[in-house]
C-alpha cells in the first residue's frame, strides 16, 4: 500500500507539473530533436542577396535553436527568411546557433559558458565574413534573451583582442535590438529553475548560465560594465555610434509569469518597446501585418536608413576633396626628365614651410644641381 501511496504522490505532482512542461516547452524542440549530435550550431544563411550592403545577425535565447525561436506556429520557416527579405531587401540576413539548453531530457546539459557562446559567436561570424570579403559591411545583431548577453560579451571581447578580422566585428556593428534579454538578471534565472524542475527526470542542469542570470550575479555585471564602457567609447575611438533598441515582453507565461519583467529588459537612455506576447512568443510573426514584425522592422529599417546616408554622405566628401586636390589654384606640380626638374605652381601667394608668403610670376624652373664629375667632363 505504501508503494502505491508513492505512486500516486508522484503522479499528482506530475499533474500539477503539467502546465509548466507545456509552457516551458513552447520554445523548445522535440525530445528526440535535443540530441546532442544534431543540435544546430554555428552560423546559418537564411538570405543572401546579390546587392547585400549590411548583415543582420539572429541570435537565439535560452532553450532556444537558431531556426525554432524565430518560426511561427504552423508555419515551416523563420520569419528572418520568409518575411524581413520583403521588407529589406539589400540585407544579408544570418542566424547563429549555440547550446542554449539548461535542462535536457536526457540528464545530460552542455557546461558551457556565456564566454563560451560568446567567443564561438565571434569566431564564426568574423570567419564567415572574411571568408567571402564582406568583413567591412555593416552588422546589425537581433538577440532573444540569453542571446543578447551573447552578443554583448563577444563585442567585448572583440574589442580585447589584437587580430584585426575579430576587431572587424565590433568596428562594423552598427545596431543591437534586444527582445526580452536580461540585463539585470532574476526574471529569467527564476525561469530556468522552473524548466529544469518541471521536465521532472533531469539529473543535472547547467549551473554556470543559471548563476549568471541571477540579479545579484558578479558575472552579468561584469558584462553590463564592459559593454556600456565599450560603448561610451566608440566616439572617442572614431567609430560610429552602436542603435540600440530594447523590446519587452507584455504577457506572463503560464506557470511562470513575466520571465524578463519591463526593468530588467531595457536600458537607460535607449529606446523600450513592447510586445503583446510573452518571452516565448516574442520572437514568432506570422505576417509583415503583425504588430511586433512592424516594431522590430521599423526600428531595423530607419537604422539602415542612416547608415546608407552616412556612407554615402562619406562618399561625397571623399570625391568633393578629391576634387578639390585637383582642381585647387596654387597647387604644386613637377614634371620634366633628367637633370632638368620644372616645378609649376600656378597662380596666387604661395605659403612655404616656415610660413612665408610668395608669389610666383610665369615658370620658376629649378635645376638639379650638377656633379662634380660632369661639371669637369664639360670644362667648368
Amino acid at each position: 500500500m505504501a508503494s502505491q501511496h508513492g505512486i500516486f504522490q508522484s503522479f499528482a505532482k506530475m499533474k500539477r507539473l503539467l502546465p509548466l512542461q507545456k509552457a516551458a516547452a513552447e520554445d523548445q524542440d522535440p525530445p528526440k530533436r535535443l540530441l546532442r549530435e544534431s543540435f544546430p550550431a554555428g552560423i546559418k544563411t537564411l538570405c543572401s542577396p546579390d546587392d547585400g550592403t549590411i548583415d543582420i545577425v539572429f541570435i537565439h535565447g535560452l532553450t532556444g535553436n537558431r531556426d525554432n525561436t524565430w518560426t511561427a506556429r504552423d508555419t515551416t520557416d523563420p520569419w528572418p527568411k520568409t518575411l524581413l527579405p520583403l521588407a529589406l531587401a539589400t540585407s544579408r540576413i544570418l542566424t547563429f546557433g549555440y547550446d542554449a539548453y539548461v535542462a535536457d531530457w536526457r540528464g545530460v546539459v552542455s557546461q558551457a559558458r556565456i564566454a563560451n557562446h560568446a567567443w564561438n559567436l565571434l569566431t564564426s561570424l568574423a570567419s564567415y565574413r572574411e571568408n567571402d570579403r564582406t568583413n567591412e559591411r555593416p552588422i546589425i545583431f537581433v538577440c532573444h534573451s540569453l542571446g543578447g548577453l551573447v552578443c554583448e560579451d563577444a563585442l567585448v571581447t572583440a574589442r580585447q583582442r589584437s587580430e584585426w578580422h575579430l576587431q572587424s566585428i565590433l568596428r562594423s556593428t552598427r545596431g543591437i535590438i534586444f527582445l526580452g534579454t536580461p540585463h539585470h538578471g532574476a526574471g529569467l534565472a527564476k525561469w530556468a529553475e522552473v524548466l529544469s524542475q518541471s521536465i521532472g527526470l533531469v539529473k543535472q542542469t547547467n549551473s554556470n548560465i543559471v548563476e549568471v542570470l541571477r540579479r545579484d550575479s558578479e558575472v552579468l555585471a561584469r558584462i553590463q560594465e564592459s559593454f556600456h564602457t565599450m560603448v561610451m567609447a566608440r566616439s572617442r575611438e572614431g567609430l560610429p555610434p552602436i542603435e540600440i533598441s530594447c523590446f519587452y515582453e507584455e504577457l506572463p507565461l503560464l506557470g511562470v509569469g513575466l520571465v524578463v519583467p519591463q526593468d530588467s529588459a531595457i536600458l537607460p537612455g535607449y529606446i523600450p518597446i513592447g510586445i503583446h506576447s510573452n518571452h516565448m512568443d516574442m520572437t514568432k510573426f506570422t505576417s509583415t501585418d503583425d504588430p511586433g514584425f512592424v516594431a522590430v522592422c521599423g526600428e531595423l529599417r530607419r537604422w539602415i536608413r542612416d547608415i546608407d546616408t552616412a556612407e554615402n554622405h562619406c562618399e561625397d566628401l571623399t570625391l568633393s576633396n578629391d576634387r578639390d586636390l585637383n582642381e585647387q589654384p596654387g597647387t604644386a606640380s613637377q614634371h620634366g626628365d633628367g637633370n632638368r626638374q620644372f616645378n609649376n605652381f600656378g597662380t596666387g601667394p604661395q605659403k612655404n614651410v616656415e610660413g612665408n608668403y610668395f608669389e610666383a610670376k610665369g615658370d620658376q624652373h629649378f635645376g638639379m644641381v650638377p656633379s662634380k664629375e660632369s661639371m669637369g667632363r664639360k670644362g667648368v
